[in-house]
């Protein structure tokens, strides 16, 4: 963690979290390596309770803003996550004529680690800071010149509704997930990128 941070934990204030690849190699650069990391961040984020504002995933670093679990801190629902991303990226596939041996790697070299140990973790005190790192987070594929609006970035997304239960169908073909403890789903879903908001109907659940 930088130098003249604290994390402070048990305040109800969201998280801002930044974390790296190991060494900011770009082992999430191919499009399944990211639909994997999205769709472990729903498992843990059902797991262990907590809502996900805002999230983008690059090819080499990962930005989240969440609020506390019910269980644990933001400390350990990184732990879970990258811990489960790791084990599903590095894991050896039965290479096929002309297929890569790796998912995130061009070579049968494997970094000793999947991500850097240490992240960033900014406390969310007020509404501005809150809009301001969405703000940020989402100008990231922009700013690298991965595409010219965020909606155009499969693997980033910002929540208008806060108490949303699932994550809905990405442009990048990752599946939609729900929380089947709550058993509620969204009709109708809000998303805001930048200045402009685009809404998106969902399929209510049957005999509803």
């Amino acid at each position: 963690m930088p130098s003249g941070l604290k994390r402070l934990y048990g305040k109800g204030r969201l998280h801002f979290l930044t974390f790296s690849c190991y060494h900011r190699l770009a082992l999430l650069k191919s499009a399944r390596a990211r639909s994997v990391f999205v769709r472990e961040l729903a498992r843990v984020r059902d797991e262990l309770q907590f809502r996900v504002i805002g999230y983008v995933v690059m090819p080499e670093h990962v930005h989240l803003l969440v609020s506390e679990p019910a269980q644990g801190t933001p400390s350990s629902v990184l732990q879970k996550l990258k811990l489960r991303v790791a084990v599903r990226l590095r894991k050896r596939r039965k290479p096929t004529a002309g297929q890569m041996t790796l998912p995130f790697s061009d070579s049968e070299w494997q970094p000793r680690a999947f991500w850097q140990a240490r992240f960033y973790d900014f406390n969310v005190y007020s509404y501005k800071k809150k809009m301001e790192k969405l703000e940020y987070m989402h100008a990231n594929p922009i700013t690298r010149g991965l595409v010219e609006h965020p909606k155009d970035w499969a693997w980033s997304k910002k929540m208008k509704n806060e108490e949303h239960p699932g994550f809905q169908e990405t442009n990048s073909g990752a599946p939609a997930t729900q929380n089947q403890n709550q058993g509620k789903t969204q009709v109708s879903e809000s998303e805001t990128w930048g200045t402009q908001t685009f809404t998106r109907a969902t399929r209510p659940p049957s005999g509803t």
